[in-house]
């Protein structure tokens, strides 16, 4: 229990504040966000996903169109099959990835080849991406241009994708409470 408490305690409201900000810019802008995870990672990128696109319309603003990419499973699987496993996310984006859009990349170790890939294509594009990370961040720690990270023991798995599943929580929270000018929040 003290790992988990120690990660929540860890959350930097400064780096979740920017992130969300990131989102904002995007919903405010018409842009997209691609949501990317490996394991329990792209479980929570599906649930950051259902959220951002459905929970976020209560405020009123711009729906937000995110999808994650762990969720089309033939693509998912042909670009594995086809390309590589380094290449299931960038492969996608490449077919719409464009300045304006966001790519959260969620990883326990920060070092996933295929969240890797993403992000370098992200910068290729003009993409801003969002980190959400555990252990010591690996390579996406400084690849990113927003970070989330939880520093934690390396094979600490479930209680950082415990206190990752917290930080989207509180992703779409903030987006949730947003309201248009001159609209109140109930």
């Amino acid at each position: 229990m003290n790992i988990f408490r120690k990660l929540i305690d860890d959350i930097d409201p400064k780096a979740l504040e920017r992130a969300v900000n990131t989102l904002r810019m995007a919903r405010d802008t018409g842009g997209v966000i691609y949501i990317a995870g490996n394991g329990g990672s792209a479980a929570t990128a599906t649930h950051l996903a259902n959220d951002l696109g459905k929970a976020t319309k209560v405020s009123g603003l711009n729906p937000i169109r995110a999808l994650s990419m762990s969720d089309n499973v033939s693509w998912l699987t042909a670009l594995g099959n086809d390309e590589g496993y380094d290449r299931v996310f960038a492969g996608q984006m490449e077919n719409f990835a464009k300045p304006g859009d966001v790519l959260i990349a969620i990883s326990t170790s920060g070092n996933s080849a295929n969240l890797v890939r993403a992000v370098e294509l992200a910068r290729e594009t003009g993409v801003r991406s969002i980190g959400v990370l555990g252990f010591e961040g690996g390579r996406l720690k400084d690849m990113v241009d927003e970070c989330i990270w939880l520093p934690s023991p390396v094979g600490a798995y479930g209680p950082v994708e415990s206190a990752h599943s917290v930080v989207v929580d509180l992703i779409n929270a903030c987006l949730m409470a947003d309201r248009p000018l001159g609209m109140a929040a109930e």
